[in-house]
Formats: structure tokens, sequence, C-alpha cells
């Protein structure tokens, strides 16, 4: 078996004694090519040379958005898939500060229980088939926003280039923050999901693939809960801002046994495809990553594309 590990040698949880058990364990068991991301877009460049050499896995040791650029990086859109492509498996030890795509996987956020995990469903040849989402032409793992959620990504982004970590009380301080900033805007999210009427006045909403699709620090966090990643898309669409229909939404977004309802919010668990419309450019966030900001974002489910070496759900 021929294998590329691509390292983030910059994520918040990486650290050299990691790298070394991985690749150690790797070598082991599989002829390894390690290489080092050295800039922006080069996880998507590393991914695309192991295809196109036709090597049989990639394993990432990084966070969400190094994932995110890897997919991004072998595997073809839909429309240009012709079924000729070699497409290489995907492995994830996470490296990241929150590492959402592989912890949904049932992959442990311990990234030397995750290694050990990874080398025993290799020795077993065991893979699992998932779905993924498209937002207009990028994948995504687990979930996209707009509005509050692309805000928070961000500053968050703009506190990495100023060499802040991002670390979850960060995030939980910029999440307080935005929201209070969002809070005086008119919403002008519209939303159009079939056979739904379209959903007007929309402040903020998130597009997921899984659940649950974020964190807060060790909790889970379910906005859709009947959402896999064999099934189709996650919407969740909030109408309110105001304080106490937020605190209480929170609760439920929290519980152990969440189902979140109320009458401000839009939500359906099991979606084929999502579109998003504003008057106004509002930001879009990506797996955690800030794109921009856009008038129009075509959400898409895509069942059954990607093979990762990770648990078989129960």
């Amino acid at each position: 078996m021929r294998t590329l590990l691509i390292v983030n040698p910059n994520a918040t949880s990486t650290t050299p004694a990691t790298r070394d058990l991985l690749a150690h364990a790797l070598e082991s068991r599989t002829q390894l090519t390690v290489a080092h991301t050295q800039h922006r877009g080069h996880a998507a460049e590393l991914a695309q040379w192991a295809a196109t050499n036709e090597m049989d896995l990639i394993v990432v040791h990084g966070g969400d958005g190094t994932v995110n650029e890897t997919i991004n990086g072998f595997l073809p859109l839909p429309e240009l898939n012709d079924g000729q492509a070699w497409l290489p498996r995907l492995g994830v030890i996470p490296g990241g500060s929150a590492n959402v795509f592989a912890r949904a996987l049932g992959i442990s956020p311990d990234p030397v229980t995750a290694t050990n995990q990874l080398i025993d469903l290799l020795t077993l040849d065991r893979d699992r088939r998932i779905g993924l989402g498209l937002a207009d032409d990028r994948w995504f793992t687990f979930s996209a926003g707009v509005g509050l959620d692309a805000d928070v990504c961000e500053a968050i982004d703009e506190s990495r280039a100023r060499g802040k970590t991002a670390t979850p009380a960060r995030y939980l301080r910029t999440t307080v923050r935005q929201f209070f900033r969002a809070k005086r805007k008119e919403p002008s999210v519209r939303i159009e999901v079939p056979g739904h009427e379209t959903i007007t006045d929309v402040h903020y909403a998130f597009v997921t693939n899984t659940t649950p699709w974020t964190y807060l620090d060790s909790t889970p966090v379910h906005t859709n809960p009947g959402t896999r990643f064999e099934d189709g898309l996650g919407v969740f669409a909030v109408r309110s801002m105001a304080v106490l229909p937020t605190l209480l939404l929170a609760r439920q977004l929290l519980a152990v046994d969440g189902n979140p309802k109320s009458r401000n919010l839009f939500r359906e668990d099991n979606v084929p495809s999502v579109r998003i419309e504003t008057k106004e450019p509002i930001g879009l966030q990506i797996d955690g990553d800030f794109i921009g900001k856009r008038n129009v974002v075509d959400f898409t489910a895509v069942p059954a594309v990607l093979d990762v070496v990770a648990p078989r759900p129960e």
C-alpha cells in the first residue's frame, strides 16, 4: 500500500513526537511518503499529486481546514467525474483545535489513540463510504454556514493571523461578541428547500452533513440530530436573535438528547439540496474556514462519494 502522510506542522495540537509516532506506525505497514504543508492550499496540491500518482491512501494529520483542502484537492466534482479518476482512501489523525470531522466519524480526538485506531482499521481492511456536501463548487465534510457562524470564523482567522491560538474559550467569547453585533442587523437571508415554502427573514443558517457538527470544548452541539454522513443535508435557519429565545435554543443544542425546536427556527434533517440568497453579500464558512461573502450559495448532498478509514456506524 502506497501512502501519503500530509502533516500541517502549524496545526494547534500537532507535535514532533506525535508526527514521528504516526510516521513510524505507517512505515511499518505501508510504503510511506511524508509531506509537510508550507502554505495555504498546499494540502490540496499534495492530494492532487497523490491521486495523479495513484497512491492508495492519504492520511491527514492536521485540523479540519487541512482535511477540507485535501479532499478538495483529489476528489473531482460530480459533473467532472467520469468514473475513471483514481481516488485514494482518506485517513485522519486529529491535529487541530476542534477536529470535528474526525470526531464525528468516531475517531478519537487523542492523536496517539487515533493512530492506533487507524492502524487497526488498516489491518482489518475496513473502510466506511460517506457522503459529502457541496457548497457551489467546493466540498464540505461536516458544515457550512452563513451569517453569525461565518462572522465568528472570520474573526477567529484574524486572531490566528495575529498569532492567537483558536481555543474553545476564544471561540465562545468571539461568538458572544459577534452575536451582539449581528443582533442589530435586519434579517436578510432567504432559503429555498425542495418540498417547502420559501423561508424568509432569516438571520443566520447552518447547512450540515452530520451530527454533531461542532463542539463546545468536549460537549457536542447538535443542530440537526437526524443528519448523518450516509443521508442528506441538515438545514438549521434562525429567524430571531432576541436574547431569551436564543438562550433557550442554545440549551436545546447542548442537551445530550437535544432535538431543537422553536417557532423562530426552520429545521430539516435530511434534504437533497438548499439554496441561500441574500440582497447584500453575507459571510460564508465551510468546515470552519471563512470563505468570503456571497449573495447566493447552492448546497447539494452527494451520497457515498468518499472512502474513509474510520469506524463504521453501529
